[in-house]
């Protein structure tokens, strides 16, 4: 397990951490197709959060894409580098997310989140954000559809329905179980948003959400365990 700090010029203040969005926005790249589904590796990225000690754990799963076995993981733990504000949220989940990718001992590939990219009110969720700063292919995949509208999909798996801002497409509700109730895929960086619903298609071939997102959930959740009996496991140097 990796201990992270709070970079050092980390946005304190909703202020400066919109200026960066602006900033980095421009930086996303929405004409690349991204890999093939069930090619190569695919990387679940999660976070859990013990609020009582001001802890984040993050967790980063790689899986081989065709067989989805677990290839490589790794977790990081710090403290929450940013208050809880909604649409701000990368900025609390980055720092530990980016040093749970680099402890990995191999590519990650396609990273997914469990968030938003595109489908975000300042079109620059997670998935764009952490794309951006990696260079790597992300997509974002929510269970809830944040401010958006959206028809229901029909009810078989596969079936999807614009997630709309007005009349542009931000992301899809895509049916992932015949009859339950849809997640929410969204562009992050260097993917197409055709090409990432069917990634999220070959990821659950048993479960409403993708394997990446429960893998990582149970592997952040587990770090978060280890870490709380650690006696301050965030002044540890990495």
């Amino acid at each position: 397990m990796t201990t992270v700090r709070v970079p050092a010029g980390w946005p304190a203040t909703e202020e400066q951490a919109r200026a960066v969005q602006d900033e980095l926005r421009e930086l996303v790249v929405l004409d690349e197709p991204g890999p093939p589904p069930g090619t190569g590796h695919v990387t679940g990225v999660d976070v859990a959060y013990d609020d009582e000690r001001d802890l984040v754990a993050a967790a980063a799963v790689v899986l081989d894409a065709a067989t989805l076995e677990v290839v490589a993981e790794a977790t990081a733990v710090g403290r929450v580098s940013f208050p809880y504000v909604p649409g701000l949220l990368a900025f609390r989940e980055i720092p530990t997310v980016r040093a749970a990718l680099d402890a990995l001992e191999c590519p990650p590939g396609l990273v997914v989140c469990d968030g938003y990219g595109l489908a975000h009110p300042r079109r620059f969720g997670l998935a764009a954000h952490l794309g951006v700063l990696t260079g790597l292919p992300t997509i974002g995949v929510a269970k809830n559809p944040f401010v958006f509208t959206h028809e229901e999909p029909g009810t078989r798996r596969g079936a999807h329905a614009p997630l709309l801002a007005g009349t542009e497409e931000v992301g899809r509700a895509l049916r992932t179980r015949d009859g339950v109730k849809p997640v929410f895929v969204s562009v992050g960086h260097r993917t197409g948003l055709d090409n990432a619903c069917a990634h999220v298609l070959a990821l659950t071939p048993r479960y409403r959400l993708p394997e990446t997102t429960r893998r990582a959930d149970s592997l952040c959740r587990r770090a978060l365990r280890e870490a709380a009996r650690r006696p301050d496991p965030a002044e540890e140097r990495a």
